[in-house]
């Protein structure tokens, strides 16, 4: 088992679930509650990770990234580093490549709030950062803890971006999925079989007990 490649898929997956959380509830509130121009493209964009390939994903992201896109020349000048190829830009891809995971379930939760529940906050005296903070945030955690989690999980075994944005740099890049594509191409069965079982019982894990606690907190609410 490379424990070293598990242990940057496990810094990948955390960072990129701590900013989709952000983003993914900037994004999800916005949709769920705004009515603006463009919206329906703004939806088919967020979602479009789904079924896009991930090559194809990750070629225009090695060209958003890469040393003649601006982001690339900009970082590159401050840093002296580039994005491909380093920890900084697969943790980009991955925020992209998972941001449908987190904002449809934070979407759908927040769409189920009634419109009656935030105006009746409002009329009782509260602001609208506290209605969302007292109010929305409780009603849509269900939600907001799927999407996270589905966003850990759906990270840990990504494959297809990370080669093609980060590559297979030891310590670097090289995640436990590349891992086992490397132990399989040299034909370590074993070795592949065992990460592979170890990255099968750990996502069955994430995402059964995101499963129970949302059923125990469904049953909280019905209660």
């Amino acid at each position: 088992m490379d424990w070293t490649a598990f242990s940057l898929s496990l810094k990948l997956s955390g960072a990129t679930v701590a900013v989709l959380l952000i983003v993914g509830l900037l994004v999800a509130r916005s949709l769920a509650w705004r009515r603006f121009p463009g919206k329906s493209m703004i939806e088919a964009i967020v979602a479009l990770p789904l079924v896009l390939p991930p090559t194809v994903l990750g070629y225009y992201l090695l060209l958003f990234l890469g040393r003649r896109s601006p982001l690339g020349s900009a970082v590159e000048s401050l840093t002296g580093e580039t994005l491909v190829f380093s920890f900084g830009g697969l943790l980009i891809a991955s925020v992209i490549y998972s941001l449908p995971f987190a904002v449809q379930p934070m979407l759908q939760a927040f769409e189920s709030i009634p419109q009656g529940v935030r105006e009746a906050a409002w009329c009782s005296g509260l602001s609208k950062w506290s209605t969302f903070w007292r109010i929305e945030l409780p009603l849509a955690r269900a939600g907001i803890v799927s999407g996270m989690a589905l966003s850990f999980a759906h990270t840990m075994g990504e494959f297809g971006v990370v080669l093609m944005v980060g590559g297979n740099i030891p310590d670097e890049t090289r995640t436990v999925s590349i891992a086992i594509f490397d132990k399989v191409q040299s034909f370590e069965e074993a070795s592949a079989g065992s990460m592979s079982l170890v990255l099968l019982v750990f996502s069955l894990c994430v995402v059964s007990l995101v499963y129970t606690m949302n059923r125990n907190f469904s049953a909280r609410v019905r209660g």
